[in-house]
């Protein structure tokens, strides 16, 4: 999947935050400590950082939503990141993302922690992160 896809499917799923762009998916993707895994429908990115790996973004189509996808590609990155030596898993998520949280605590992902006001939304709102974890 090219950066100009990777940015097209990120923008159809993200508004606040704000979608990354194409060069920031360059730039990303050329830090040897990320990894990306894909499926036609979406992609997961990571960062290892011995011995956790932390989940940058994940990202499903609109139409491949509720049927799976969300849970492959969290599938695939998990056994990725242990392929590659990583022990820990953790990630940040919108407290109000429901819909993301539903699919974490689904992988096995647990609280760990709060980062209070970490986004701001759409009308200048501020939005906590939910810090999540789990063994791998």
């Amino acid at each position: 999947m090219t950066a100009e896809q990777l940015a097209s499917i990120h923008a159809a799923c993200f508004t606040s935050p704000r979608p990354w762009t194409m060069q920031e998916f360059n730039d990303l993707l050329a830090n040897s400590a990320n990894f990306i895994v894909t499926t036609p429908s979406g992609f997961a990115l990571g960062r290892i950082a011995d011995p956790e790996v932390e989940l940058l973004t994940i990202a499903v189509s609109p139409d491949a939503r509720h049927k799976g996808a969300g849970f492959a590609l969290m599938t695939m990155f998990l056994e990725s990141a242990k392929k590659r030596g990583a022990e820990e898993a953790f990630l940040e998520v919108a407290e109000n993302n429901l819909a993301a949280r539903a699919l974490y605590e689904k992988c096995g992902f647990a609280s760990a922690g709060l980062r209070k006001d970490y986004y701001q939304g759409k009308s200048g709102d501020k939005i906590s992160a939910l810090v999540l974890k789990r063994a791998l």
